[in-house]
């Protein structure tokens, strides 16, 4: 099943007036805890905050596979101090309507997935969760909805000239949404960010990043950049 998802956004400090945000990334392959989601893609966001509540819209498409599928994703959060809470509308161009309609929400027939996440920052150290509560979610080995759960531990650190991540995620239970079988870490991720100096008013962000699947048996290597007035 091909799943995506808008990455974690960190807590910010209630706004006094409305912030808006508009950027698109350009990445090499299509890489989501540990899932592999397709190749070379266009991803971009629009979101607008205000007093800790934000809404944000981020897609996918496919750039070198049509084949990949299409991803329009909508999630309402709320952050105040070091906690974060949201919800998030996942649609994909693949899944249980052949016709790909956009507001089928029928349970049985929808390409939608309702994900709630709460996490909390701890300076050193972010941790999230995220479970599937509604939608197009995967089956348990009992054949029902699994309300399939992923948990991940992240800790922002220094590396050289560059502003890194490292990434521990992993799925608790039996699920074909993320095709485990039980307990089973599903992402290892280091990713280095840095601002290239284009012009004198002018920086390009590009990011790189290793992920590992050691359910899978998968290692992928991501380069990317974003675009952002």
């Amino acid at each position: 099943m091909v799943m995506a998802a808008l990455a974690y956004a960190a807590p910010t400090i209630a706004q006094d007036k409305a912030e808006a945000t508009v950027s698109s990334s350009f990445v090499n392959q299509y890489i989501w805890r540990g899932l592999d989601l397709g190749s070379v893609a266009l991803q971009p966001t629009l979101g607008v905050a205000y007093h800790g509540v934000s809404l944000t819209a981020w897609g996918s498409v496919g750039l070198a596979n049509p084949s990949d599928t299409k991803e329009f994703d909508l999630t309402l959060a709320y952050a105040a101090g070091h906690l974060n809470v949201g919800i998030t509308d996942y649609w994909f161009s693949a899944g249980l309507d052949p016709q790909n309609r956009y507001f089928k929400y029928d349970a049985h027939g929808t390409n939608h997935v309702f994900e709630a996440n709460a996490g909390y920052d701890f300076g050193i150290a972010n941790l999230q969760a995220y479970v599937n509560f509604a939608g197009n979610d995967g089956l348990n080995k009992n054949e029902h909805r699994a309300y399939s759960t992923y948990v991940e531990l992240s800790a922002p650190f220094r590396l050289a000239s560059c502003h890194a991540s490292a990434t521990l995620g992993a799925v608790p239970m039996s699920t074909t949404f993320y095709g485990t079988t039980g307990f089973s870490i599903t992402n290892i991720t280091l990713k280095a960010s840095k601002d290239i100096k284009i012009t004198e008013s002018f920086s390009l962000p590009v990011f790189a990043q290793l992920t590992a699947n050691p359910s899978s048996q998968k290692a992928y290597f991501v380069f990317g950049f974003t675009l952002q007035p």
